[in-house]
Order: structure tokens, then sequence, then C-alpha cells
């Protein structure tokens, strides 16, 4: 290939979205530097905070998630029109080769537009349960990347040939986890003890954070010596949260480290030995390529509960453990609090749940997308 080449990414709004697509960017320009990766992403702040850490190029699109509102409904369709104009003059100044669809409301318009144009399409569905975004795509897509081969039971007869279980893209960084020294200096933790890693995903989640803080406050009432006896904390709280979970932190009297949002993501799971975390389909990826061991809370709020579905995946194999997110401080922290105690201090516990989560990695998910869509070019 003498001249370079594009290929755009479409989707965004948050990390899971934007990470998988950034892996397989990243893979892209490993096996050809002539390839261009170029994100359409949406205007949340999350996406700039993400993609500014790449050597990417990408643009912000007007379009705004659909809302269950005669306004919200028209700001949909205007911010659809005015991206449809973007996508436009960008496939006739880019030429694209290819586009990949990330998933959510911001993958739609740029895919079926070049779908429309006859330009080789595909995307990625890292979910066991394709969202709404990409149940509409799947007419329009030549192919679809899939994370779980469950998948296959939630798409109809038509699309069935379409999917390939390639396995969620993983970012190199973190595939390449530093050592665990180096990893534990630059978040200022201490590399001698266990740690311990909350996380609500990249926006975080304050139900997953008031039940962490719930059920470590019955822990250590309990507890003789007041303490968490060889742990730290690591826990990701989200931009909105995160000095709200410090002050709860302070009010335990438990020295916690925390963070409104890391892209150092590599140095967190370097440093894991056990997550609390929710289950989007990066998050369960990261776990399983980082062999940590999880107690899962799907986020509760979907219609569909993908995000249930992904964590049944993992803890069917042993990999994890599921509460339900009863959207109650109270309750949550009593369903946690027994799962996070017995984990705490139970050693080969934890190693079975690591190796089991290790089994169902796919390292090479990022490449194998890669390449395909070099195949459809």
């Amino acid at each position: 290939m003498n001249s370079r080449r594009t290929i755009l990414f479409a989707g965004g709004g948050s990390g899971g979205h934007l990470y998988p697509g950034i892996a397989v960017a990243q893979a892209l320009a490993a096996i050809n530097p002539q390839i261009e990766p170029y994100f359409l992403c949406t205007e949340r702040d999350i996406d700039a905070t993400i993609l500014e850490s790449t050597p990417f190029k990408w643009v912000p699109q007007p379009i705004v998630p659909p809302r269950r509102s005669v306004g919200g409904l028209l700001r949909f369709w205007r911010g659809w029109r005015a991206t449809q104009e973007q996508v436009k003059k960008l496939i006739a100044e880019k030429k694209p080769a290819a586009v990949l669809g990330l998933g959510g409301y911001a993958a739609g318009v740029c895919v079926k537009t070049a779908a429309k144009l006859k330009l080789p399409t595909a995307i990625l569905n890292p979910d066991v349960i394709p969202g709404q975004a990409n149940q509409y795509l799947l007419s329009y897509v030549q192919r679809v990347f899939c994370q779980f081969d469950e998948t296959i039971h939630h798409v109809s007869a038509a699309h069935k040939a379409k999917l390939e279980t390639t396995g969620c893209p993983i970012r190199a960084e973190i595939l390449a986890r530093p050592p665990r020294i180096e990893a534990s200096k630059r978040l200022g933790l201490d590399p001698m003890l266990q740690t311990l890693v909350v996380t609500g995903a990249s926006q975080g989640a304050v139900t997953v954070n008031q039940a962490v803080i719930e059920s470590l406050r019955q822990i250590l009432e309990s507890s003789a010596s007041g303490m968490l006896q060889g742990w730290q904390i690591l826990h990701l709280a989200g931009k909105d949260n995160a000095a709200q979970v410090k002050s709860e932190y302070r009010e335990l009297e438990v020295s916690a480290t925390v963070l409104d949002f890391t892209p150092a993501m590599a140095d967190v799971w370097a440093c894991a030995d056990l997550a609390v975390s929710r289950s989007g389909a990066s998050s369960c990826a990261e776990l399983t390529a980082c062999a940590v061991p999880s107690i899962l809370m799907p986020y509760p709020f979907h219609k569909d509960q993908h995000q249930l579905a992904n964590a049944k995946a993992l803890a069917d194999q042993g990999a994890a453990l599921v509460i339900k997110d009863e959207k109650d401080r109270r309750k949550n922290g009593e369903s946690l609090r027994p799962l996070l105690e017995s984990l705490l201090y139970d050693v080969p516990r934890r190693l079975a749940m690591a190796k089991s989560a290790s089994s169902l990695s796919k390292p090479d998910a990022a490449d194998r997308v890669a390449r395909a869509l070099l195949a459809m070019m």
C-alpha cells in the first residue's frame, strides 16, 4: 500500500466504547503504519479526556442520545441530521477504506451512511446482548466482532452468519502489564500490600461506591483490630463522586487512594489482587486478560440487563461472583459484605478465580479485528 489509508472508528460516550476501538487502532498501526485511524466520538468530556492521550486524530459529532420525550426526540433528530452532513463531508474528504462502529448511539450515523455508500463496514459487539444501536446496525454491516459466543442467541437468524467471536480488543499496554513495583509507585501504593480495586468504569458508579464503603464499614465494626489487615484500597470513583468518596473513607479512618479517573488501567490491573466492579464489556475483558478475581455489580438501569449477562458469562466459569445492585446503599452493603470479607482472606479461592479468569481471556482480539478490517478493505 503506497498511500496512507483511513479507517473511521465511530462511537464514544464512555471508555467502554472507546477503549476497544483504541486497541484495534493500535493493532492496525503495528501491522501497517500507512493506516490512519480516525475517531468520530461524542461531545462528552470523557471522550476528549480519553482520546487526547492517544496519537490518533478525532472529531466530536453533534449527535445526542435519544430521549423518550418530544423535545428529546427532536434534539436527537436534529443531531442525527447534523452528524449525517458531517460524516458525508468527512467520507468525501478522507475516502476511508473501512468503517468500524464501536457501539452506542454515536456509531449509528457513520456506520449506516458508510454502508449505504457501499464502504466496508463492521461493528464491535463486546456485550453478550447487542445494545439498541448495534441491533439497528446489524442489517447494514458486513461483519460483527463479538466477545462472547453467547451473543449468537441474541440476534436474529438472518444475522448469525455475520458474527465472529474474536474477544474484546484490549489495549497493548494492558496486555503487557508493567511490573507491580513500578505500577504501585506511579499510583502511590505500597507494593508489599495486597490491593482491592474498586471501579464503576470510566465515569464511576455511585451505587458501587456506596456498596463498598458500607460493606467496609460493617467489616471494620466487626473486626477486633478495626482495620483491614494486609490490604490497601484503590478506588476509581468517577469525576462527580471522588470528593464524597474521599470524605467517607476519612470518616472510616481507612487509608484509600481515591481517583476520579485514570487512563493508566495497565498500572491499576498490575496492582490488583481483587476487584469490585461493574460488568461492562471492557471491564470484563480487562479482568480476564489480567487474571483478576472479581465481585461484579451489573449496572441495574438498562432494560435488557446486558451487564448481568456479561457477569454471568464470567461467573459461570468461576472467574467472578455476582451481586444484584438493589440501588439501595444498605442492601447493597449487606449483600457485598460476606463475599468481600471471605475473598479478602481466602488466597486459594482468589487464585482459583484468577486462573478461571485467565482461561476466558482472548489477548489476540485486537489483532484479529485489525486483520479482519484489512481483509475487508
